[in-house]
């Protein structure tokens, strides 16, 4: 099951990742963060039940962290045909019977906000389009979910698993691929565990139970549900569980551990920025874009190789956290209103809450959450200013805007890339970019560097340094802030007051409060 290590140092466990990756599924279905987490704890304990053997105990972990891996396939159909959500009305009936689960998505259709006579209307007008897309949801939902498990590292022992994802022990599931012993044990597992954890958020145990037994013999094989309900208190744990499953997860990863080295750790990343790309057609390809983009940036600003390779893999994941907005807000074309733009500003912070848990990921997570930061402090979502942004983070946020811009919007044509590097450069120009990180990326665009003027004449460092010596710091506090000398950072301020004609810091102070650099 375990592939050949090559030759590489460089290794991850690919449980982190993977982990991660269900963490941002929470959050695209709108269940609770680390759900999923609990739900394969609750599924592990049930194969342990069963005395399951080292090769499903292994399918099933994985498998289980990756059951809502294409929960992002139709996100802008199913946003255009359900006014309410799938997961509140439809997840826990899904197992359940036909009109269960006709129930559920009759649920989903209205708004939750309108009345009466104008949720009948929308139940009546959009059930034939919400009806033909639940038939069609399950194909590419599978084979996504597929094709990122494949990609994130998993054995084909495991990806193999996914065309059958959604099938019933009775075989009455829509595509109807497998039923009774044909569905890979592995599945019938995660079919009770996942539904039982999620039942557990609507009701208490007795009530799990209860919906877990109705569906034997139907949804579910009978015989995991015996083992279940016969183990039910143990295989579903405390009524309280921990504030986070993260470490308990990781320690119930089967041995030996599933590893990702070198190349296939970027693969795996990719895989993951595709996921997040997934929620609106307008975003197809931006991850892999701006993460391709970046590192050929940061390759012509002369970042160290170990450096590109952290801005490359942050590009990757930047946008992670967009799964936990609708797509409804990514797929509008006309103007947001307050809510929807404070929505769509959180996404960073949500790719911090994806990525926060791994070591791993966090390194590499300092530099994506702040793609959307600018220098003048303009930015979000901590709204940070170029005394708290590494040269990295800088690259990125240009490289993002640079690949946003000349992708289409709901709301825009796609700029060319002549129109995107000037508008780069002008913002730059009023302090939000790094000029030299917006000529990196213009001519990694295979743009004409732009000609991007500093107050003054300065130098990006020397107005970094200026910024802080209006902040009242002390040569060797700004030597120590910026990890130059206190020789160079001298020389830095002698050649600032030369340009500017200046010759003490309150002079330099007041230049740098005209020119917005206090904040830098």
């Amino acid at each position: 099951m375990r592939e050949t290590v090559p030759k590489t140092t460089e290794q991850v466990r690919a449980a982190e990742v993977i982990a991660s990756l269900c963490l941002a599924t929470d959050l695209a279905m709108g269940i609770p963060f680390e759900h999923g987490l609990h739900a394969t704890l609750v599924t592990m304990r049930l194969c342990k039940s069963l005395d399951a053997d080292q090769e499903t105990l292994s399918r099933t972990y994985y498998a289980c962290l990756l059951m809502y891996a294409g929960c992002t396939v139709d996100g802008e159909v199913r946003s255009e045909i359900f006014g309410g959500s799938l997961t509140d009305h439809h997840t826990h009936r899904q197992f359940g019977s036909r009109v269960e689960s006709l129930s559920g998505v009759v649920g989903a259709v209205p708004s939750p906000d309108a009345n009466l006579p104008h949720r009948a209307w929308e139940v009546v007008t959009r059930l034939p389009r919400a009806a033909r897309f639940i038939s069609g949801h399950f194909a590419p939902l599978c084979e996504v979910a597929g094709m990122l498990a494949e990609r994130l590292g998993v054995p084909k022992s495991i990806h193999e698993m996914f065309p059958v994802l959604t099938e019933r022990w009775d075989g009455k599931s829509v595509l109807k691929r497998a039923r009774g012993d044909e569905i890979p044990l592995p599945l019938r597992i995660i079919h009770v565990g996942r539904d039982a954890a999620y039942q557990r958020l609507i009701g208490d145990d007795a009530y799990v139970k209860e919906v877990v037994r109705s569906r034997s013999g139907k949804a579910f094989d009978p015989d995991v549900v015996s083992i279940f309900l016969d183990n039910a208190e143990e295989v579903l744990g405390p009524t309280e569980p921990p504030t986070t499953a993260w470490e308990d997860v990781l320690d119930a990863e089967p041995q030996p551990q599933l590893m990702l080295y070198g190349p296939a750790i970027d693969r795996a990343l990719r895989a993951m920025g595709a996921f997040s790309d997934l929620v609106s057609p307008y975003l197809s390809g931006h991850s892999s874009g701006v993460a391709d983009l970046a590192a050929t940036a940061a390759e012509l600003h002369g970042f160290a190789d170990d450096e590109v390779k952290a801005i490359r893999r942050a590009g990757f994941v930047h946008d992670i956290g967009r799964t936990a907005v609708s797509s409804r807000v990514w797929n509008k074309p006309g103007s947001l209103t307050a809510d929807e733009r404070e929505q769509a500003r959180l996404h960073p912070y949500h790719t911090e809450r994806v990525l926060s848990r791994s070591p791993f990921l966090a390194q590499i997570g300092s530099i994506a959450i702040a793609h959307h930061e600018r220098l003048d402090g303009s930015g979000y979502h901590r709204v940070l200013d170029v005394t708290s942004l590494s040269p990295a983070s800088r690259l990125l946020a240009a490289a993002d805007a640079f690949q946003s811009k000349i992708e289409p919007r709901p709301y825009r044509e796609a700029l060319s890339p002549e129109k995107a590097t000037s508008t780069l450069a002008d913002k730059a120009k009023q302090g939000g970019f790094d000029p030299a990180m917006v000529t990196a990326v213009a001519e990694a665009a295979g743009q004409k560097p732009p000609t991007i003027e500093r107050p003054g004449g300065l130098t990006e460092r020397e107005l970094e340094v200026l910024g802080l010596l209006a902040r009242g710091h002390q040569t060797k506090q700004i030597a120590r802030h910026l990890e130059i000398s206190p020789k160079t950072v001298d020389r830095h301020i002698q050649n600032s007051y030369r340009k500017l004609g200046v010759s003490s810091r309150a002079a330099a102070t007041l230049f740098a409060a005209e020119n917005g650099l206090v904040s830098r």
